[in-house]
């Protein structure tokens, strides 16, 4: 069997999107991660879109609630497009990510915000046999909205993560779906923000969200893809609302 990290650059290099009108996207990243100093951090890789080049981001909540997204694209074709409403502020910004090992990798912003951040990836009984359930399901069935519903609200006890919402409302008002095909648990991480030590990891006291995306409670790891309503400017909030780029 091929490692994770071969298992991730496949997807890197062989991504593709499926035939659509939404917004679509396609890569694979850290849906959430808390620790106990209260900070919680995540990343999207996605080499394709359909609304802009390929970028990588990272997401920060602080002790205090408020988030940051930090994206090596502008926030129009990136994760602010989506989540900027109930952001503190957006920040373009070099970002890399680096495979340090078969089921290890490295997050790396430097500059004034200066974050580092190591992850080591697991697979157990339980990701294997979700993996399995994923990759026997027609893409077709994770378009349905009913089915996702049913999927998050089993996976999120199944996988101990707290709540989990495969789809519903982001916070500029978009309708989005998330389809996952492969998981990992986070099984190590430890992370440094300005110098400081952001500690272990451990599920907040109270589950955190944006929109109808829960932040699950423990490190999940996933390839596969998402997709987005397309924007409207009567229905939806643009990129920039709520933050600073």
């Amino acid at each position: 069997m091929k490692s994770i990290r071969a298992q991730v650059l496949d997807a890197e290099h062989q991504a593709a999107l499926r035939p659509g009108h939404d917004e679509r996207f396609s890569g694979y990243g850290v849906m959430g991660l808390p620790f106990n100093s209260g900070h919680v951090l995540a990343m999207r890789r996605f080499p394709v879109t359909s609304v802009g080049p390929g970028y990588t981001s990272v997401w920060l909540r602080r002790p205090t609630g408020s988030w940051t997204i930090y994206a090596d694209a502008p926030p129009a074709v990136s994760c602010a497009r989506y989540f900027s409403a109930h952001l503190k502020s957006t920040v373009q910004c070099a970002i890399t990510v680096t495979w340090t090992g078969d089921s290890t990798f490295a997050v790396r912003i430097g500059g004034d915000v200066d974050l580092t951040w190591e992850a080591r990836l697991a697979s157990t009984l339980t990701t294997r046999a979700m993996a399995v359930a994923l990759a026997a399901l027609p893409s077709s069935v994770l378009d349905n909205k009913t089915v996702l519903k049913t999927m998050g609200a089993v996976s999120g006890p199944v996988l101990r993560a707290g709540r989990l919402g495969l789809t519903g409302t982001v916070p500029n008002g978009q309708g989005f779906r998330a389809k996952p095909r492969r998981m990992w648990f986070v099984a190590q991480s430890s992370a440094a923000l300005a110098g400081k030590n952001l500690g272990s990891l451990k599920p907040l006291r109270v589950q955190t969200r944006l929109g109808d995306f829960w932040i699950p409670q423990r490190g999940i790891f996933l390839i596969g893809a998402s997709s987005f309503d397309s924007f409207d400017p009567a229905r939806h909030l643009p990129a920039t609302a709520g933050g600073t780029g």
